[in-house]
């Protein structure tokens, strides 16, 4: 059992043939291509990211797969630009940095949090965002120090979170999030 398995368990409960959903950090596109399977040929997949790296070797995975996807060369942050409020089934977002990439670029709590409430009013009623915190290494410990926190401010008569700890891991486990929106 990891962090990814227990995300895409609980993605799979949300997310079906004609979901529409965003992978708000878009990375290596694994998750981009987990969620355009999800969804299929009639649903909807934007990615976003920062880094023209991550958009290029998620478009050659996509494309590898025969997968579209509206790849997005902008901030999560910005996702409200792009997709309506109350349209989006699932949200996902992998914080830190780029899996074999330059670790002098990472996720930041400040865009993050604008991210996630721009999202939450993305989603629809019953929808689902998952946040995987990745704070190991040379960066994260700030963001993950600011995030958790925080997430106990949202309201809870309109947002369940669970956060989920690998309690006897070393070595900084991921932290899986999920928030809910009722």
């Amino acid at each position: 059992m990891n962090a990814l398995t227990i995300v895409h368990n609980t993605i799979k409960q949300y997310v079906h043939e004609g979901s529409v959903c965003i992978d708000a950090t878009a990375g290596r596109g694994y998750d981009t291509a987990f969620l355009c399977e999800l969804v299929g040929n009639n649903g909807k997949v934007f990615a976003f990211d920062i880094q023209e790296e991550a958009i290029n070797s998620t478009k050659e995975l996509l494309s590898n797969n025969e997968l579209n996807a509206y790849l997005i060369l902008d901030s999560h942050a910005n996702m409200d630009k792009y997709v309506a409020d109350d349209s989006v089934d699932c949200i996902v977002f992998n914080l830190g940095y780029l899996p074999k990439g330059n670790h002098d670029i990472y996720t930041h709590f400040d865009s993050t949090r604008i991210a996630i409430e721009k999202g939450l009013k993305l989603l629809k009623s019953g929808g689902l965002m998952c946040v995987s915190v990745y704070y190991g290494g040379d960066s994260g410990y700030e963001e993950k120090d600011a995030l958790i926190p925080w997430l106990k401010t949202l309201d809870d008569n309109k947002y369940q979170v669970l956060v989920t700890y690998f309690h006897n891991w070393k070595k900084d486990p991921p932290i899986p999030i999920f928030i809910i929106k009722n």
